[in-house]
């Protein structure tokens, strides 16, 4: 339920029970309607909100900003297997050349010669280098990733995450995240 919204859309920074974010990257995000509905359906507590309320004929709300889950939802132990997570977690660069523009993956191994989809063997790779390197082992084709591929655990994912904050915090969702930016005294 990671609703894609803007600035201007009064989004609503979701918590789960422990008051940490479900999800770093993407931040997890409801829209303000999706959270008015989790209120009415008793699944979340309001914690913060915007100064601005929506009414209806008999009744008035203010926007929620953050809301926490009433029921704990209990995080993956394993992240799952995606291009996005493999990206995540190489940090959006090129593990050969360390661009960060036009992005896909590599396969160490290649599929050819016996190498599989897994996190053990599969790096982000800009695309002149992915053709480059073409259908060749590393030692073939002399080009080593900076970085030995490995499973990556939630916390290392949710660690990198937080290097790429979103283009849009709202001060009251600053208490329940924590970025590697400089605090104020």
């Amino acid at each position: 339920m990671n609703a894609h919204v803007s600035q201007g859309g009064w989004p609503v920074l979701v918590l789960n029970a422990d008051f940490r974010p479900l999800s770093y990257y993407p931040l997890s995000l409801w829209s303000w309607q999706d959270a008015i509905k989790a209120v009415f359906l008793d699944r979340v507590n309001i914690v913060e909100h915007y100064d601005r309320a929506v009414r209806s004929p008999t009744f008035e709300i203010q926007l929620p900003s953050v809301v926490s889950l009433k029921s704990f939802v209990k995080p993956t132990t394993h992240p799952a297997f995606t291009r996005f997570n493999v990206f995540l977690r190489d940090r959006f660069v090129c593990q050969y050349c360390h661009a960060h523009d036009d992005l896909t993956f590599d396969h160490i191994i290649p599929r050819s010669k016996g190498g599989q989809t897994t996190w053990e063997n599969v790096v982000a790779a800009c695309s002149p280098c992915n053709l480059r390197k073409g259908n060749l082992t590393p030692q073939q084709a002399r080009m080593f990733p900076r970085q030995h591929p490995f499973a990556p655990t939630v916390h290392q994912l949710h660690r990198n995450g937080r290097l790429f904050p979103p283009n849009y915090l709202h001060d009251s969702w600053l208490d329940y995240l924590y970025w590697d930016t400089e605090l104020d005294p």
